[in-house]
């Protein structure tokens, strides 16, 4: 009976698998962004994301080897091109490493959530817990050198209410006037607007760097996607007479030469999209306003074809990864007669 507990669940299985892939993107994505840093204090911040990336891989590399689990292929420097331009900015840097820090303390926690043996949940506890330092130390140095983004203020409120009548959850007829949004409603709204500008960015990057010309199609569409997402998000805000926050200097620089693989690339924009579309789903659970929901709903469409787009590309080029999974049972019974 202890024996058959001490076994991997399909879950853990499953996080294990995640994370190694996940963090051999990172660690090849920062093996070149380190190169170039200028800033000390920047570099500092990003060195550290690469040391965890860089423990955690070794550590599942000899879980997978103790466990006769058949590592991941992920991402090595094979997929990372040597004597090539600076291509990001400082800034675009450490804000997209506190970008990553934010998409993988919620993947720690769901992984963390889903296992049951203690060894790996002392594992994800311990990621979890270096993700959450990594995010607020690159946060500190971004605050501390005035380019971090804050989301918009709003009166601290002054007394308690409750929601006099239901017009508070309408906003889809367009002939009644809308409610301002709440202080909830405005954090999904901004939260997203960053992570688009990003994803925005990085589509570029990635689209005049890459040779192949079916990936440079797909790159600028999704940067246009992502262009069109904040002007809406944008547009929210600006009926209820909020700003939207601005840009800080994430530069890209003009830069044509091949950096990472195509397949590292795609790679890079599936995790994305796959949280962007959490975000879209939370925004639209946690808003009250119908047409912010409508929105969300509508917007998520948008981005999972552009993620099927990005499968079939890894699919017809071999650079999607199988993760683990059930047998065909069909396939051993054919094999068989």
């Amino acid at each position: 009976m202890a024996e058959d507990y001490n076994k991997l669940t399909s879950t853990e299985i499953a996080s294990l698998w995640t994370t190694y892939m996940n963090e051999s993107m990172v660690k090849t994505m920062l093996t070149h962004m380190l190169r170039d840093i200028e800033e000390s204090e920047i570099k500092t911040g990003v060195q550290q994301s690469y040391d965890l990336a860089n423990h955690n891989l070794n550590f599942l590399t000899e879980f997978f080897r103790k466990h006769r689990y058949a590592k991941p292929v992920g991402f090595t420097n094979e997929d990372l091109y040597t004597n090539t331009p600076k291509l990001y900015s400082d800034t675009f840097i450490l804000i997209y490493v506190n970008h990553m820090s934010k998409v993988a303390m919620l993947g720690y926690s769901a992984c963390l959530a889903m296992c049951v043996r203690e060894d790996t949940r002392r594992f994800f506890t311990d990621c979890l817990q270096k993700a959450a330092d990594l995010y607020n130390s690159t946060l500190q140095i971004a605050d501390k050198k005035g380019f971090y983004v804050k989301a918009p203020y709003i009166e601290v409120p002054g007394e308690s209410d409750y929601v006099e009548t239901k017009k508070y959850l309408s906003g889809l007829n367009p002939f009644s006037e809308k409610r301002p949004l709440n202080a909830i409603e405005i954090s999904h709204l901004y939260m997203n607007i960053q992570t688009n500008s990003i994803g925005s960015k990085l589509c570029l990057s990635f689209g005049q760097t890459s040779q192949n010309k079916e990936v440079q199609e797909y790159m600028m569409r999704g940067s246009e996607i992502s262009k069109k997402h904040v002007k809406i998000f944008t547009k929210n805000l600006a009926e209820s007479d909020i700003l939207a926050p601005g840009s800080p200097d994430v530069c890209v620089s003009d830069s044509t030469s091949q950096t990472y693989s195509d397949k590292l690339m795609m790679f890079q924009m599936s995790l994305l999209s796959a949280a962007g579309t959490g975000n879209y789903a939370t925004g639209a659970a946690a808003s009250q306003r119908a047409d912010l929901a409508v929105n969300y709903e509508r917007l998520s469409v948008e981005i999972a074809d552009f993620a099927k787009t990005g499968a079939d590309i890894m699919i017809n080029n071999n650079w999607l990864e199988q993760p683990p999974g059930l047998k065909d049972r069909k396939k051993l019974v054919k094999k068989e007669i």
